[in-house]
């Protein structure tokens, strides 16, 4: 498969976002909101205890709680109207694709049939669709909202102590260069995971056409065989795959766990010395929280995009054949 600019792949899926184009704005606005909503949370529990435990307040406790309620409620509604956009414009992008493309393979002759291969047609038109349908639809959630998270969790930190924040502007690089280090090796190897799973359909569709043959020259042994090799092989590439996406969890979290150690030791040097009160540094620690989960979900994302974007070469190869 020739791997075709970029920007001409974008350009095919572009020309079936333009019809969605308030839901691909609206989308992204959304989870904006949200994530601006969730950035103040660590502020607000800060102060139910410096002010409201530290003053043993039950009714100001009782009043943060219920704004934190109303943050939840209010951030919730915005998720899920960003998630209905988000959705509306992918699924429907993916079915006007899915639906030129069974046209288009429809005007194609046999020889050309043949020779692209009806499993190939059949796994590009299911799942690699589907793919690319998932990949816009995480895409428009969470392109924007998680740098913003990040960056705007670390912008607080510093709101709330420089000195602190510091931990903050170490670990975010040493995170970003562990994931995307991680994310530069796994991603060939998901195309190569695509490749092969075409092969194991090959085999499929090839024994199933050729049944009888198979039978009169009692091959099923075989065949057997043949299509053994071709799964193991798609199970040992994802297994290998796996393993590499795998180490993604437990070193992300070993780096923000030493982090939160280095904040907790700073901030507590700190309140020893009258500079900040123990709600901040919980604030500290739930916004490092927070950074760590959205490079998780910017990992995954990126993954997703990339897988897309070789889906969607895909798709456009097909398109492709005259």
């Amino acid at each position: 498969m020739i791997f075709r600019n970029p920007e001409d792949i974008m350009k095919r899926l572009l020309s079936y976002m333009k019809h969605y184009k308030k839901e691909s704005i609206l989308g992204p606005l959304f989870k904006m909101l949200e994530a601006s909503f969730e950035l103040f949370v660590p502020l607000v529990v800060a102060r139910m205890v410096d002010v409201g435990i530290h003053n043993r307040d039950v009714g100001y406790v009782i009043r943060m709680g219920g704004l934190l309620v109303l943050l939840g409620v209010i951030g919730l509604a915005c998720s899920l109207t960003a998630q209905y956009f988000a959705a509306k414009a992918s699924v429907g992008a993916a079915t006007s694709l899915r639906n030129d493309l069974f046209a288009h393979i429809g005007s194609l002759s046999y020889a050309e049939i043949d020779t692209v291969g009806t499993s190939t047609l059949i796994t590009r038109m299911t799942s690699d669709i589907n793919q690319v349908q998932n990949g816009v639809n995480m895409t428009l959630r969470l392109l924007l909202r998680s740098p913003f998270v990040v960056f705007g969790a670390m912008l607080m930190a510093f709101t709330v102590d420089v000195r602190t924040a510091m931990v903050f502007a170490v670990t975010i690089p040493v995170l970003c260069i562990v994931v995307f280090g991680i994310l530069l090796v796994s991603m060939p190897l998901y195309k190569k995971v695509q490749r092969q799973l075409d092969r194991v359909l090959l085999t499929t569709r090839e024994n199933l056409l050729g049944v009888r043959v198979i039978r009169a020259f009692n091959r099923q042994k075989n065949e057997t065989v043949a299509f053994e090799e071709e799964n193991s092989l798609l199970v040992k590439i994802q297994v290998f795959v796996g393993k590499i996406s795998a180490l993604l969890n437990p070193v992300t979290y070993v780096i923000i766990n030493l982090a939160i150690v280095a904040v907790v030791w700073t901030g507590g040097c700190q309140v020893d010395a009258g500079v900040i009160s123990q709600g901040k540094v919980i604030a500290l620690v739930n916004y490092m929280s927070q950074i760590l989960a959205e490079l998780i979900k910017m990992a995954n994302l990126i993954i997703l995009i990339s897988k897309a974007m070789a889906c969607m070469n895909r798709v456009d190869s097909v398109f492709r054949v005259k």
